[in-house]
């Protein structure tokens, strides 16, 4: 099974992990890396204490689409940057 995951760039550097589907489930990684692994460890977990305690696990045939839309903002708009995260 494949789920939608979200790696969210943290303030202190690594990566917030959440999964739309399943709300309360999430991890950290230091690095993306790091966060793929530990989202694949606590997503299993998740669904194991699921199938345990006879609840339903969703499926998907079709998954979210995530992209960019390009705007044209107010000629006196205040522009705060998010911080870069590498």
């Amino acid at each position: 099974m494949r789920y939608p995951t979200i790696f969210e760039p943290a303030e202190e550097g690594g990566f917030n992990v959440f999964f739309p589907s399943f709300p309360g489930c999430v991890t950290f990684g230091r690095n993306f890396e790091e966060a793929k692994t530990k989202a694949k460890e606590v997503l299993e977990l998740w669904l194991e204490e699921l199938s345990v305690s006879g609840e339903e696990i969703p499926a998907y045939r079709s998954y979210p689409i995530v992209d960019e839309v390009d705007v044209t903002l107010p000629n006196k708009s205040k522009i705060l940057y998010e911080p870069a995260h590498c």
